[in-house]
């Protein structure tokens, strides 16, 4: 990560989830943590938790809707981190991080296709996340799961990148018109949009 340029993390897993770490980070990274979920917010969850629907895009607009602030947060933190790269992750790497990563692609006006794509790298990598992670991969189960609901891994992912209401987030109260225009132009390494 060093040879990279990576100086920054932004921690996007509950406090809970961040407490399991075993290893202590390097002194020379910055690691912000912002919790993305908000599970305080229980009549939220309880549409999206013990179903198994956290696992899919299914929760990213309504989560969008219900707790903008949540987003706002990360990109905030992204946006005003230290000098040099910053990389975010959550558990699996898969539903916190794609809601991040489609709104920054989403906000520097990247293709539709790119973005949906950029998605399915994610689940096209289920079988190494989960051997890095010592989890069995979960594709076909979440597959299954958005098949019941009439959708797909990829369809409910096209649903929410087609629903998505960039402008309403970007108002939300949180986000400065300099973390704004870092986040839309990626803190100056794309032309703002």
């Amino acid at each position: 990560m060093y040879e990279a340029g990576i100086r920054t993390i932004v921690d996007l897993r509950q406090t809970g989830e961040r407490a399991q770490d075993s290893q202590p980070r390097p002194g020379w990274l910055t690691t912000l943590n912002v919790d993305l979920d908000g599970l305080d917010d229980a009549v939220f969850w309880k549409d999206f938790w013990s179903n198994g629907l956290v696992g899919t895009a299914m929760y990213f607009l309504p989560h969008l809707d219900a707790m903008p602030e949540r987003s706002v947060a990360v990109l905030s933190a992204l946006a005003s981190a230290p000098e040099g790269g910053v990389l975010f992750h959550c558990m699996g790497g898969r539903d916190r991080t794609g809601l991040i990563a489609l709104l920054l692609l989403a906000a520097i006006d990247a293709e539709p296709d790119a973005i949906v794509d950029d998605y399915l790298e994610t689940i096209r990598l289920a079988d190494l996340r989960a051997a890095t992670s010592n989890r069995n991969n979960a594709e076909p189960e979440i597959e299954a799961l958005c098949q019941t609901y009439g959708t797909t891994t990829e369809g409910a992912f096209r649903t929410a990148l087609l629903g998505l209401d960039l402008a309403a987030l970007f108002a939300s109260p949180g986000l400065s018109d300099t973390n704004r225009a870092a986040i839309t132009s990626w803190r100056g390494s794309v032309q703002p949009v």
